[in-house]
């Protein structure tokens, strides 16, 4: 069956010109949703990339930052308030680890409503996970892991493909020599990519904890990955984001590069 990544956003957590990064995996009518960004805009990605908020039944929030974890908020919200309503059939899962549930549970338990909190644990579950454990999600094995983050801890995941391969998410901070059993021989590998190297006076990524393209795509070809997704950037240069990234990158990485807009899909396995 085919597989394919919709991004919702692309941006880091201060862009106006798109959306923050998050995404969704999708196999027939299976997706595993990873982040939702800083607000309600969420509802309008979704929307607008032809995705039901109905079907996402299964969310993974790699960390507490606003503009990865306050869509979920909204997702919670428009998830409990259905289930109430009785008009959401099922139940639905939200995975991270336990920094962000306990965030979440609390967040939930002052902004929504009693009616809609009752849903959670009953019909939505907040789930913890460890760093190392195994979840069977759109019945691939899915293992989330430690970042080892320089910042809030942070959790990636790497997914079991077809014949042994497999695509891994890096989070949103450079690649830690501790991730390499995930990461190395990645059929895909989703990598953050704050600014252009040639930039890099101008944006300062490596006081903010962040890549530039050309550190990325050297780190790609060095971890043999044969797909590799950029996100996670600046939107100063929106307009020409993709070209130019397209540029520096592909100057060091032989593999396949992605610089993709918002909204974009890509196919993942045909």
């Amino acid at each position: 069956m085919s597989m394919k990544l919709t991004m919702l956003g692309t941006g880091n957590a201060m862009v106006t010109e798109c959306y923050n990064t998050c995404f969704v995996l999708s196999e027939g009518n299976r997706h595993f949703m990873v982040d939702a960004g800083g607000g309600n805009t969420v509802l309008h990605q979704l929307k607008h990339a032809g995705l039901d908020w109905k079907d996402m039944r299964e969310i993974f929030v790699t960390h507490r930052h606003v503009d990865h974890l306050m869509g979920v908020i909204w997702m919670m919200r428009i998830i409990c308030q259905n289930m109430n309503q009785g008009k959401y059939q099922g139940e639905a899962n939200i995975y991270g680890h336990a920094e962000v549930i306990e965030l979440l549970r609390d967040i939930a338990g002052k902004l929504l409503q009693e009616k809609q909190v009752r849903m959670i644990d009953d019909r939505l579950h907040l789930i913890t996970v460890e760093d190392g454990e195994t979840r069977k999600i759109m019945d691939r094995t899915v293992t989330f892991f430690d970042i080892h983050s320089t910042k809030a801890k942070q959790f990636g995941f790497s997914m079991e493909l077809d014949h042994g391969e497999k695509l891994t998410c890096c989070g949103d901070e450079p690649y830690n020599k501790l991730e390499e059993k995930y990461a190395r021989n990645s059929k895909w590998l989703l990598h953050e990519a704050f600014c252009l190297f040639s930039q890099a006076d101008l944006f300062s990524p490596y006081e903010k904890h962040h890549s530039t393209v050309k550190d990325a795509c050297r780190l790609a070809g060095e971890l043999h990955v044969e797909n590799l997704i950029l996100y996670h950037t600046e939107d100063k240069n929106i307009a020409d984001r993709k070209r130019l990234y397209l540029e520096e990158g592909q100057a060091v990485y032989k593999g396949n590069l992605y610089v993709p807009d918002d909204l974009e899909v890509l196919s993942i396995l045909e």
